[in-house]
C-alpha cells in the first residue's frame, strides 16, 4: 500500500496540483492584501472617507458585517479575473503551438505527396519503357 501511495504521489499531475495549491494560496494572500490595504482604502476615500471594512448592520444582538463581505467579493472578483487572464494567456500560446504543428504536418504531407507523385511518374515511365521494349 505504501508503494502504491508513493507511485500515486509521484505522478506529475499530483505534484503539479500541489504546486498549484501552494502558489494559489500565496496568490490569494497577495490579492487579499491588495484589496485590504490598497483598493478598499482608496474606494473608501472616494466614497467620502468611509472605511468599508467597518460597515455593519445591527441585527438584534448580532451585527451583519457587510463591509467585510464586500471586501471578500472584491477579493474573489480580482482572483477570478486574474485566473481568467492567465488561462487565456496559456490558451493563446497553446493555440499558436497547435497551429505551428498543423503547418509542419501539412508541409510534410505536401512533401510526401510530391514524392509519391514522383515515384508514380517514374513507375509509369518504367512500365512504358518496358512495354515499348516488349
Amino acid at each position: 500500500m505504501l508503494h502504491e501511495f508513493k507511485k500515486f504521489a509521484m505522478k506529475g499531475n499530483v505534484l503539479d496540483l500541489a504546486v498549484g495549491v501552494i502558489i494559489g494560496g500565496a496568490f490569494g494572500k497577495i490579492v487579499t492584501s491588495l484589496v485590504n490595504d490598497i483598493l478598499m482604502p482608496i474606494i473608501g476615500v472616494l466614497m467620502g472617507g468611509i472605511n468599508l471594512k467597518s460597515l455593519k448592520y445591527p441585527f438584534g444582538k448580532a451585527e451583519i458585517l457587510y463591509g467585510q463581505f464586500l471586501q471578500s467579493v472584491t477579493d474573489f472578483l480580482i482572483i477570478s479575473f486574474s485566473i481568467f487572464l492567465f488561462i487565456k494567456f496559456i490558451h493563446h500560446f497553446r493555440h499558436k503551438q497547435e497551429e505551428e504543428i498543423v503547418e509542419i504536418l501539412e508541409e510534410k504531407a505536401d512533401k510526401t505527396e510530391e514524392l509519391l507523385a514522383e515515384i508514380r511518374d517514374l513507375l509509369k515511365e518504367q512500365s512504358q519503357r518496358s512495354g515499348d521494349r516488349a
